[in-house]
């Protein structure tokens, strides 16, 4: 997909391909797809950039010299329209082809940002080899290099050196020849395949900038002036793991061969290359960090002018693993359960939970649901968002199954049953109730129960009590027992704070 002489940008962007492509011999996996969907942003980015370039030459063009000197200008500022026209129609070839791969790859997943069917290893193939589309492609870059090419004189066209060329490989690439079997052939991820036509489409944008700044430079070899600055930073990401290197490019677009900005950040000087400052952020720290950038230009006249970019943010996060029991995703019917939310790559006050069937109150990572008893049995989800940007992602949501609570015990004094002294029994006053090795601390509430008495040589009396406090009669029959006698709590009603009633086993005391 090379031709010519290439820039170092470019040069960079061919070995990733190369190195890519030679590591999905050996396997797809997400962070494969996951690289080319950064390196598909990043053209996406740089098409852009250069887009905004060449229409600042158009502008500045038009405003200065077809005005001052329409004469001369004019055959030049058609010669530049032609080759815009030739771009455009070009890259809007190329975007109807990956509106046909969104289509076949089902949209846009949400998540990941990326095609759908990212990984489905068909779909390029059928359209571009089996459709024969890639050959078309091929013909049609190979005739718009050629139009682009002849809008220049002898002496500009021997200096061409943008890489918008479809050949095929003088040597076997995997056993193919062909440029549309190396790009589009076999075993080509979709997501990879749609990187190849951005990368396409950015060539092009290139192309159409050097074919622009050349016909428009005949005005003024010595310098093409500019009316019209703007600073730009371009990261290819803005979260990053602890200890990872956070790399951004920041450079003046409209600037030609002969501009040498000066580029800081935070009044430290960046080493330049072609007109471009590497900054690197620090990353030792966990948080969010902010930076400006700042160029400094000399103008015609020879003053300086000074230009900032807009606030960049990036954050750091630590490295992070999330370990849970699958079988164990539960929800306590009747009582607060407690929650924790968090996203990576997203501050914690950005994210949000919400569900259906029950209700979800907090902020900032910490959360509090609560479902009613009549969600007993049932599968309940908790969804995750996160606001970014003024919009709102669907991060997700998991699924928890609603549990009653356990059924409690039920004690007096503290005592469940036995041999007790006589008057331990007299004096007690209640029956309570107490949930055994559960995590949270729930109170049920008795609501009635009955109590036999046996005395030696005595007949069984069986008395009902409503509540958890001991009634006179039941007071009564306490201190007229005998030693030896049997006291048999049974019938014990209690309700849990989710609104379910439960009846709890008997216990049985015998006075001494």
């Amino acid at each position: 997909m090379a031709g010519g002489r290439e820039t170092t940008r470019q040069k960079m962007i061919n070995i990733m391909y190369l190195v890519l492509l030679a590591m999905l011999a050996l396997n797809v996996s997400d962070t494969i797809l996951n690289a080319f969907k950064n390196i598909n942003d990043s053209l996406v980015s740089s098409k852009t950039n250069v887009n905004t370039s060449i229409e600042q030459l158009f502008t500045s063009f038009q405003n200065t010299k077809l005005k001052d000197e329409p004469e001369r200008a004019q055959p030049i500022w058609e010669k530049a329209n032609k080759a815009r026209a030739y771009a455009d129609e070009l890259s809007s070839y190329v975007q109807q082809l990956k509106d046909r791969f969104n289509k076949a790859g089902n949209g846009i997943d949400e998540e990941t940002g990326d095609l759908v069917e990212r990984a489905n290893l068909d779909i390029a193939q059928g359209i571009m080899i089996n459709q024969k589309e890639g050959q078309k492609l091929k013909v049609k870059i190979n005739e718009t290099r050629e139009k682009l090419i002849n809008l220049l004189d002898a002496q500009d066209r021997a200096g061409v050196t943008f890489t918008m060329e479809a050949k095929d490989a003088v040597k076997s690439i995997n056993g193919n020849k062909k440029w549309e079997d190396i790009n589009f052939g076999e075993g080509t991820p979709l997501t990879a395949a749609n990187t190849i036509l951005s990368k396409i489409q950015s060539d092009v944008k290139n192309a159409e900038a050097e074919v622009v700044k050349k016909l428009f430079g005949n005005m003024d070899k010595s310098l093409v002036n500019l009316d019209q600055f703007a600073a730009v930073a371009v990261a290819p990401t803005s979260y990053v793991i602890q200890g990872q290197p956070y790399t951004a490019q920041v450079f003046l677009t409209a600037s030609d061969s002969k501009s040498s900005p000066e580029i800081s950040v935070g009044g430290s000087r960046l080493s330049m290359k072609e007109g471009k400052g590497v900054y690197t952020g620090g990353t030792g720290n966990v948080g969010v960090f902010k930076w400006i950038g700042t160029i400094r230009v000399k103008q015609t006249d020879g003053q300086v002018k000074e230009y900032r970019t807009p606030e960049q943010m990036y954050q750091v996060a630590k490295p992070s693993a999330t370990v849970s029991p699958d079988k164990m995703n539960v929800i306590y019917a009747g009582i607060p359960n407690p929650f924790s939310v968090s996203a990576a790559g997203f501050p914690l006050e950005s994210v949000n939970a919400s569900m259906e069937g029950g209700s979800i109150s907090g902020s900032n990572g910490k959360y509090t649901v609560n479902v009613g008893g009549n969600q007993v049995g049932k599968t309940l989800s908790i969804n995750v968002s996160a606001a970014n940007e003024g919009k709102t992602l669907n991060l997700g949501s998991q699924s928890f199954r609603v549990k009653a609570l356990p059924t409690p015990r039920a004690y007096v004094k503290g005592k469940s049953g036995g041999n007790v002294p006589l008057e331990w029994i007299e004096s007690s006053g209640a029956i309570e109730t107490q949930l055994e090795d559960f995590v949270f601390d729930v109170k049920f509430t008795v609501i009635r129960f009955a109590v036999t008495f046996i005395n030696p040589k005595a007949d069984a009396v069986t008395i009902t009590c409503n509540g958890a406090g001991f009634n006179g009669q039941v007071k009564g029959a306490l201190n007229s027992l005998k030693p030896g006698a049997t006291v048999i709590f049974k019938d014990i009603v209690c309700e849990g704070p989710d609104g379910r009633q439960k009846v709890l086993d008997g216990i049985t005391f015998i006075a001494k």
